[in-house]
């Protein structure tokens, strides 16, 4: 791969963009990932912190859509928003975010609403302009009915998906998993897409979602339903979702670490907590007799 280069000491091989990314992935996972197509739906706080971390994690194409502008109100979380870059269109933002990250990355940026309506004609767009099928699909779209035709049309074609679930009003990102929808508690978006996915066959969804019981907050007084001004987001929650989304979307694509089971790793922190551990460190921590 060619890569920008920076000067070093002599003798030092020189750094890229990709040295500690081929540390722990490998030079094969680095090349799958440098050929690896990738569609995000969304640039907003999850989608377009996903986007940078895929950049930033050498994805050599990635197609991007949204039809939205950069408010105010979504500085307190997205990638893209600045006060620099109030009013401009998040497609352009996050392609020029994309480019100084890495240069090589070949992007198709389209501003566009995504609908149910216009999944299927969008994405055969994208995919001709790729030059072939999607290696991933990462849906932040927030409208439930979008969502379920994505994951109904990647059904379909055996795309590989994941869904992002609802953020707001939640505070602990410790309580954040990768799951099937059918599997998932204390989500109000999850529940409504398990219903739904029920009702269309979706007989299986992945999707990043927080088990954590959200906050209940009272509307704004005079404030119209549809503002839902009772749902709020704190900073760090739709950066480190999308961030989360990115590194699945990474250990698959380049197949290293798409196997672990971190189960038993969690389990014995959660031991640690109950002091039922006391300060053990695991098998490999036992001293040879």
């Amino acid at each position: 791969m060619v890569q920008q280069q920076t000067t070093q000491a002599d003798n030092q091989p020189a750094e890229t963009m990709t040295t500690k990314l081929a540390v722990i992935l490998g030079e094969d996972g680095v090349k799958r990932l440098d050929q690896a197509r990738v569609a995000v739906f969304g640039c907003g706080g999850v989608g377009s912190n996903c986007i940078e971390a895929l950049a930033r994690g050498g994805v050599g194409t990635l197609a991007i859509v949204d039809k939205d502008v950069v408010a105010p109100s979504n500085i307190n979380r997205q990638a893209i928003a600045y006060h620099s870059t109030i009013g401009r269109r998040k497609i352009d933002v996050t392609e020029e975010m994309i480019r100084d990250i890495n240069p090589r990355c070949r992007v198709i940026a389209r501003h566009s609403f995504v609908l149910a309506e216009n999944i299927e004609e969008l994405l055969a767009q994208l995919e001709s302009e790729c030059g072939g099928p999607f290696d991933y699909i990462v849906d932040t779209i927030d409208t439930v009915s979008t969502k379920l035709a994505i994951a109904k049309l990647a059904q379909e074609r055996s795309l590989p998906l994941i869904s992002s679930m609802g953020g707001a009003n939640k505070l602990h990102p410790e309580c954040l998993r990768i799951a099937d929808v059918h599997k998932t508690v204390n989500d109000s978006l999850s529940r409504i897409m398990r219903k739904e996915c029920r009702k269309r066959g979706i007989r299986h969804l992945k999707v990043l979602y927080s088990c954590e019981e959200p906050m209940h907050l009272k509307a704004r007084e005079g404030a119209a339903r549809s503002e839902r001004s009772d749902l709020g987001t704190a900073s760090f929650m739709p950066p480190i979702m999308g961030q989360m989304i990115a590194g699945e979307v990474i250990r698959q694509i380049s197949g290293v670490g798409a196997q672990s089971d971190t189960a038993a790793a969690l389990a014995m922190h959660d031991a640690a907590q109950r002091g039922a551990l006391a300060g053990r460190k695991g098998p490999s921590s036992k001293k040879k007799s």
